[in-house]
């Protein structure tokens, strides 16, 4: 009876695995990975030491930009995020956690700022010591 049992039950685990389909669960896509990351590590590093771009402005937008794609990388080779993984469902509680990221520092900036401008402006300090 307990042969049977795990007869029914011993390749559940198998079953995302498809071959081609999810081709990054090898060896290869691991090695693929890794050499996208440290590309997309270098780069950066070089622009900064070599002082490529002619402002530091730039030059942290270009890195910002390389670390954006170094975070799709990591999540499509190492973390094997994709539309077909748990039928998407990984995929969208990303997509609604990085909403919800977005919604939350574009209000808190938003509420900074009419604050700043808002605010009464503070007097020079002499004219403070003469208010009733």
């Amino acid at each position: 009876m307990a042969a049977n049992h795990d007869h029914a039950h011993g390749h559940h685990d198998d079953d995302h695995l498809d071959g081609e389909a999810d081709f990054h669960v090898s060896t290869r896509g691991y090695a693929t990975g890794f050499l996208l990351s440290v590309i997309l590590t270098a780069i950066p590093f070089w622009l900064v030491m070599a002082q490529v771009l002619p402002s530091p402005k730039t030059t942290g937008f270009v890195i910002l930009g390389f670390a954006a794609v170094q975070m799709v990388v990591h999540m499509v080779y190492f973390l094997h995020m994709n539309a077909k993984v748990e039928q998407g469902w990984s995929l969208l509680a990303l997509l609604f956690t990085a909403a919800l990221v977005i919604i939350m520092l574009a209000g808190s900036v938003w509420v900074m700022y009419h604050m700043n401008t808002n605010m009464m402006p503070t007097p020079d300090p002499a004219a403070m010591r003469n208010m009733p």
